[in-house]
């Protein structure tokens, strides 16, 4: 569980002090954009690779069950984690789904963790994604602390729904490999029941 909890630090306080603007922007003005490009990249990476090793170990030795989730909320968390799915890929593709979402990649983090949690009654699992969620609300409210019309440029969605169709289909696409495949190859548990 210890690295499970360094690599959340590390991850989400990495991605958390990008919300501090004036000491981002004063660090960037003390070594540079690049540097510190690399070292948010590397410290985000870390903190990546921290959780993994981290959950995986916590998953194989220490599993604290705390609350069983019925059946239903598993079925749910398929839907919900297509749907984020979808999300992250329109974050790339400006669209109706970009312009109504406005932060995409942030509203399918919410979906993606909300989704684990109602799946997953054990302590780490509500630790790892409780943490996600939290973090994703707070950048949320960040953002849009922020100049919105600056932000986007206070521009129309664009005409035609092409960029829409394509973030549906890659993230159908790319959702069923993961659900098939990767997940199982990546994180070592099935999404999908296994036949005895």
């Amino acid at each position: 569980m210890t690295l499970l909890v360094l690599g959340l630090i590390l991850f989400l306080g990495t991605h958390s002090f990008s919300m501090a603007r004036k000491g981002r922007s004063a660090l960037i003005g003390r070594v540079g954009e690049g540097p510190y490009k690399w070292l948010y990249s590397l410290l985000s990476l870390a903190g990546i690779v921290l959780m993994v090793i981290g959950y995986g170990h916590y998953r194989a030795n220490g599993y604290i069950p705390v609350w069983d989730p019925p059946v239903w909320t598993r079925h749910l968390a398929l839907l919900l984690v297509l749907i984020a799915f979808i999300c992250f890929v329109a974050a790339y593709l400006p669209g109706h789904i970009k312009h109504r979402l406005k932060h995409p990649m942030l509203a399918g983090v919410k979906i993606w963790a909300l989704a684990h949690l109602l799946a997953n009654g054990d302590l780490g699992s509500i630790l790892l994604f409780g943490s996600f969620l939290a973090w994703a609300v707070a950048a949320r409210i960040s953002v849009k602390r922020r100049d919105v019309a600056a932000q986007h440029g206070g521009t129309a969605a664009p005409a035609g729904w092409r960029n829409d169709i394509l973030a549906i289909v890659i993230g159908v696409v790319v959702y069923v490999a993961f659900v098939l495949w990767l997940h199982p190859l990546l994180i070592g548990v099935p999404v999908l029941p296994t036949r005895a």
